[in-house]
């Protein structure tokens, strides 16, 4: 496994990701702002003039066996291509029921009933993402998921979510923002 990327997501008046919406899905939003900011393992300070600032951390695959680890090392695509021009952050955080349940039942839901897994496979790769845990460092959100397209797929992840959303799993989300976004270049410009 590579090492941890800690990775800080500021909203303000900066950043090479403009957001065009933040939507709550469930429980309450995070405030509109112009750009969000993707700080990997930086060390500088954070910019002053933000909204809000969302942290995570890249971890092991906690819950994944070893096929399933082969089947997404070998087809999902590296984020920053330069076609994908689309983005989705999805901060979430789950119930205190989840985390009462032991990892294997926790597991069970996942994908045995949910196939989380499962269906993520069959948006790739089209559809890039990374995921951040948040939990471990006190921060309002269990996760942060990081996804990035080229418009053409925008149906595609619209389906993959829309699936995630009706599943087992989902009834244990009590707090879930969709922020999209676009990229664009240092004038201001969409890429």
């Amino acid at each position: 496994m590579p090492s941890p990327t800690y990775v800080t997501f500021s909203a303000g008046t900066s950043g090479s990701w403009r957001i065009d919406r933040i939507a709550a899905v469930t429980g309450e939003s995070l405030p509109m702002a112009d750009r969000l900011a993707v700080h990997e393992n930086s060390r500088s300070q954070m910019p002053t003039n933000v909204r809000w600032i969302l942290r995570g951390v890249t971890s092991n695959m906690r819950y994944t066996n070893h096929l399933e680890n082969e089947s997404l090392a070998a087809i999902q695509q590296r984020l920053g291509r330069p076609e994908a021009t689309r983005a989705a952050l999805i901060p979430i955080r789950k119930t205190e029921d989840w985390w009462s349940l032991a990892q294997d039942e926790r597991r069970a839901i996942f994908e045995e009933h949910s196939r989380h897994i499962g269906i993520g496979l069959e948006y790739l790769p089209a559809i890039s993402r990374r995921l951040h845990h948040s939990r471990e460092l006190l921060e309002p959100f269990d996760f942060l998921t990081w996804f990035e397209y080229s418009p053409e797929h925008s149906e595609h992840f619209e389906r993959l979510v829309h699936r995630l959303r009706h599943t087992e799993e989902w009834r244990c989300v009590e707090r879930e923002v969709d922020i999209r976004l676009s990229r664009v270049d240092e004038t201001g410009l969409l890429t």
